[in-house]
């Protein structure tokens, strides 16, 4: 039995080929081993590929005890620090079950040089998602996962090209980029950066009416405009408002698109765990030092 474990927005989502929970991050805080259970015994798991926070401070898929500060740069930034994340990494890396970490995409990565005016491009989470998709539309393909945040990622010629993450261009339910509103709110010392940041989505700042139209329209911007750089590609929306802005980010772009749902990332990392115990040593050009 392989896991896949998504260190996501709002939840951690443990799952198998077959099984799957997810558990808030603040219910992750009380993590304990024997929590795998819900997935099968845990005496049968032969490996997990696990994400935490950004993956900013390495660059290939790595053992999980080889990382420097779980293999982040630092826990401030954007996003919510909870602790639940950092409960269930030590907790996998105490339990002697083989575990690698994912790396997030950022100016240290392989990508087309291009990118990397910003100093991060994704999370490592999407990298799950993106090997998930993988198997289905094959090696030139943009994938969009939509849901608290909205990053887009294109995948040419089966290596990871480049990637939009969700402080540059489209907004989610809570997070998005920072506007002239935000950045005259963080000069004034009403909010920091990071509270503007997660004030940032259409929740914050739209009737709800608009919330779905506009993620879906952004969405459909961010694709388009990766279709620049690989006008061939495949289509894929994923995460937990992809089923609800699927119709009219298909209507946007007249193009047919694949629907993957929020356990997107944790299949896919469970894959990744399983095919690099099969011995693969590159999953969607990044390399694997175990």
């Amino acid at each position: 039995m392989f896991i896949g474990i998504d260190h996501g927005t709002t939840a951690i989502r443990f799952a198998t080929a077959t099984a799957e929970f997810k558990i808030s991050r603040s219910e992750a805080r009380t993590f304990a081993i024997h929590d795998l259970e819900q997935l099968g015994p845990v005496d049968e798991v032969e490996g997990i590929a696990l994400c935490y926070s950004m993956g900013d401070n390495f660059t290939a898929i790595t053992d999980i005890h080889r990382l420097n500060n779980r293999g982040v740069v630092t826990r401030e930034g954007a996003g919510e620090h909870v602790g639940g994340g950092t409960r269930v990494f030590d907790e996998i890396a105490r339990s002697g079950i083989p575990a690698v970490a994912i790396p997030g995409i950022h100016r240290g990565s392989e990508t087309d040089p291009r990118f990397k005016v910003y100093s991060h491009q994704t999370s490592p989470e999407k990298i799950g998602i993106a090997y998930l998709v993988s198997q289905d539309l094959g090696n030139t393909f943009i994938v969009s996962d939509t849901s608290s945040n909205t990053v887009t990622l294109l995948v040419k010629n089966g290596s990871i090209m480049g990637a939009f993450d969700a402080c540059i261009f489209a907004p989610g339910t809570r997070h998005g980029a920072l506007d002239v509103d935000a950045i005259r709110r963080i000069d004034e010392h009403q909010q920091t950066a990071n509270e503007a940041f997660m004030q940032a989505g259409v929740s914050t700042n739209l009737p709800e009416d608009l919330w779905k139209r506009t993620i879906a329209m952004f969405a459909a911007m961010e694709i388009a405009s990766m279709l620049l750089l690989a006008k061939d590609a495949q289509i894929a929306l994923a995460g937990s408002c992809a089923p609800r802005i699927a119709k009219e980010v298909r209507n946007l772009l007249e193009r047919d698109i694949a629907i993957y749902d929020e356990w997107a990332a944790s299949r896919g990392l469970s894959m990744i765990a399983h095919d690099i115990n099969a011995g693969k040593r590159e999953i969607l050009g990044i390399n694997v030092d175990i």
